[in-house]
């Protein structure tokens, strides 16, 4: 035989053998560990497809036949899938310690990200220390020290719309790439959304959402895929692009601080604490682009949402601009100090994080130890992943779950129920998204000025399909048509006015 026969046939055998344990290790995994959740049938041998596209919204119909946990199958890993809200608090929330691990990714986590980018490191040292240095530039209390770079940033989009209203998704991209640029390079705002180093970090995310949907990669369920010659060249080529862009972005911050001209920012502060966090050059420069990269990709679409959810029913946008109208008036802008004063504008955003959630399926944990939910069990090792569609059309917490209705969140005295708020946008239990701060504020600010500035119009000739979105891990709406009626008189000389 050939050297490539030999290595098929040695490939052949190694699958067969994979196969037979997988089938002998299910058998020992329903009666050793306990009863495992239900779920549907799969292939003896490699067990479920993934559904494509958008395996989320399959995932809440299968929650609805096999009920809140149900079991999928790849290869011999078990991936549970949690989809009511109550089951994700208990097994997320409570179990929190024991779910803070993400599962081994061969694929998108050591070979993309090279084991560094913070969302798909395992629990442990790293992750600890890269935590560590995110929190401290992301809580509450040095969040509200970038209202002035996101209150800027958001009265350009006004203008932006009333100088081009069909490119209204075009300016949330604008806005978030502009903001983060700022926080973590310390760039001069604005940035041009076709600026080329945010069109590479947005290439590099676009890359990693592909490479994050279930089933992408069959190297994750079949570990011994990862020796076929060339299998994973793709991603070992997109890792060194990525690797490349971010260091010289860390690199040009290096430049100015030893000129003295650096400007305050994440990057900035990093490497005057390289020592204290014990961060390599690498993990710094990976920690701050995916900074850059996260907070750019979820605050644009998560602007575009609320924006499509204004022109698509119009008369939750009456509420918010009666509300507007009361409190802030329309000889000025609305402003980060009036956010106590607008509950049905924070009603708003809410309903829309819920409506349309961008990070639609979640991510992946890892349960570390057999936690047990109900009569079930969920073994040790097992991938755990709460679909966060499914969690936010739970019919007991969301009565008419599909229905876009703001008052879902309002509590009887009129002020915006503090429970769980943010509960299934985020993330989960250790796990939850340390700039989720950031994110709302800046989708608070826009779509106060934005419903401030205009009545927001579906026309009927241009219906907006609300379910088009791509298909990767962090969704965007796919291109839509609104119409924007300016509500304020000189509204352009009103924002101008009070642009620094």
């Amino acid at each position: 035989m050939t050297p490539v026969e030999l290595s098929a046939f040695a490939i052949c055998v190694a699958l067969i053998c994979i196969g037979l344990y997988t089938k002998a290790n299910n058998n020992r995994q329903s009666s050793g560990h306990g009863l495992l959740p239900p779920g549907p049938p799969g292939h003896w041998f490699y067990g479920n497809t993934m559904p494509k596209p958008h395996a989320h919204r399959k995932f809440e119909e299968w929650t609805k036949e096999y009920g809140p946990v149900f079991t999928l199958r790849q290869g011999r890993k078990l991936l549970i899938v949690v989809g009511r809200y109550q089951a994700a608090v208990d097994i997320l929330e409570k179990e929190g310690a024991n779910t803070a691990d993400r599962p081994r990714s061969i694929s998108s986590g050591e070979t993309l990200s090279g084991g560094m980018r913070t969302l798909l490191v395992g629990a442990g040292d790293r992750l600890k220390k890269l935590r560590r240095a995110l929190h401290s530039q992301l809580q509450p209390k040095v969040v509200e020290t970038y209202e002035p770079i996101q209150m800027a940033n958001a009265k350009n989009v006004i203008l932006d719309i009333l100088e081009n209203p069909s490119a209204h998704q075009a300016h949330a991209k604008r806005y978030a790439a502009s903001v983060i640029m700022s926080l973590t390079y310390g760039k001069a705002t604005p940035t041009s959304y076709s600026d080329p180093v945010v069109q590479d970090v947005n290439k590099c995310l676009t890359r990693l959402g592909v490479t994050l949907q279930p089933g992408k990669w069959m190297v994750d369920a079949f570990p011994i895929l990862r020796y076929i010659p060339g299998y994973l060249s793709t991603l070992r080529d997109w890792h060194k692009e990525e690797l490349a862009l971010f260091r010289s972005q860390l690199d040009g911050v290096r430049k100015q601080m030893e000129s003295g001209q650096a400007r305050p920012s994440f990057a900035k502060y990093l490497l005057e604490r390289q020592a204290e966090y014990e961060l390599t050059d690498d993990e710094l420069a990976y920690l701050a682009g995916s900074m850059f990269g996260a907070g750019s990709d979820t605050s644009a679409s998560a602007i575009s949402i609320a924006i499509m959810a204004a022109a698509t029913h119009p008369e939750t946008q009456a509420k918010v601009q009666e509300e507007l109208d009361t409190v802030v008036g329309r000889d000025r802008l609305p402003n980060f100090g009036d956010m106590d004063m607008l509950p049905q504008t924070m009603a708003f955003v809410l309903e829309a994080f819920r409506w349309r959630p961008v990070s639609a399926g979640g991510f992946m944990h890892k349960a570390t130890k057999d936690i047990f939910w109900k009569e079930y069990c969920i073994p040790k090792g097992a991938t755990i992943v709460g679909n966060h569609w499914s969690v936010a059309r739970d019919p007991e917490v969301y009565p008419n779950p599909e229905s876009f209705n703001p008052q879902r969140w309002m509590r009887d005295d009129g002020r915006v129920k503090d429970d769980a708020k943010y509960y299934h946008v985020f993330g989960f239990g250790r796990r939850v998204c340390p700039g989720q701060h950031v994110a709302v504020r800046s989708v608070f600010i826009n779509t106060a000025l934005i419903h401030w500035a205009y009545n927001i119009l579906e026309e009927p000739a241009k219906k907006i399909d609300t379910l088009a979105f791509t298909d990767t891990a962090n969704t965007h709406p796919l291109p839509f048509h609104a119409k924007f009626v300016p509500r304020v008189e000189r509204l352009r000389e009103l924002v101008e006015e009070h642009i620094e």
